[in-house]
């Protein structure tokens, strides 16, 4: 009988059925691959880069953890632990849970909806929503991610940044909308768009004019931190016919107040105001 070649077992094993830090990491790829719409197997395995079966036992492996769930009609889909986690990770966000109750205040003053949030790279990141009484229901969810230059509150967080940095992030919200990844290309010009930053720098607040979604409208305000940074900022939304613009001037100091009994929250002294570097 001819001897089996040394160490083929193993080495079939190692590349079927990775260990340590590889598996994790092919592990964490398939959820990123299921999040990002792969249902099948297949599909799964061409997005990791593994063969079928070490895909199939590594999305076993984390159904059987429930970050996976299976069905024969859907396939795979993110599991109920990774919602467990995430409202875990939700509230360990010192922000969130220093925010909510002003959140809760302002919804029930304004009736409209509530938006906390902050910037992740070049992108507002949503941390909180309260829905309105009102209107449309908003695109917007905890989690999403949007251009900062066409919400509301991603131009709350522009307002201590330089012009240049304005100008990037409006460029780069056209480039956004160019490649078809939001609905609305800013429908001001860069300059008309600058001059309206100033303004907003100069009093602390911030528009959004339907820039970003049809027929909504918000006013926002940043948030600072007990180092006096701009960490995040607030934002009441609502439909052009529960927005009018004289309604909006009304709500700035609300939500600037709002936004300054957060800060206060995260440490920051009353001498923080919200003027952004460039107003004057």
């Amino acid at each position: 009988m001819m001897p089996k070649p040394p160490n083929s077992t193993a080495a079939h094993q190692n590349n079927a059925a990775p260990t340590g830090t590889q598996t994790l990491t092919r592990g964490l790829a398939v959820l990123q691959a299921v999040a990002g719409g792969a249902r099948e197997l297949m599909d799964i395995s061409r997005a990791v880069g593994t063969t079928r079966s070490t895909t199939h036992r590594l999305a076993s492996c984390l159904v059987q953890e429930r970050y996976l769930r299976f069905t024969p009609n859907a396939g795979y889909v993110l599991g109920p632990k990774l919602i467990e986690l995430g409202f875990q990770a939700r509230e360990e966000v010192s922000l969130v849970v220093a925010a909510r109750p002003y959140l809760k205040q302002l919804a029930e003053q304004s009736g409209d909806t509530i938006h906390l949030a902050l910037r992740d790279t070049d992108d507002v990141l949503y941390l909180d929503k309260i829905p309105g009484k009102r209107g449309l229901e908003m695109r917007s969810r905890v989690g999403h991610r949007m251009p900062l230059a066409t919400t509301g509150v991603g131009k709350a967080l522009m307002l201590e940044m330089p012009e240049t940095d304005w100008e990037y992030f409006y460029q780069k919200a056209n480039a956004a909308t160019s490649a078809g990844t939001a609905k609305l290309v800013p429908k001001h010009s860069w300059t008309e768009f600058r001059d309206r930053m100033r303004q907003y720098a100069q009093g602390g607040y911030a528009f959004d004019l339907e820039d970003n979604e049809p027929s909504i409208r918000c006013v926002s305000a940043p948030i600072y931190d007990a180092g006096q940074t701009l960490v995040a900022a607030v934002s009441v939304s609502s439909t052009v016919p529960y927005m009018s613009l004289k309604r909006m001037q009304s709500l700035i100091e609300t939500v600037k107040q709002a936004a300054m009994d957060i800060s206060a929250e995260l440490g920051a002294t009353a001498a923080t105001k919200g003027v952004g570097a460039n107003g004057k």
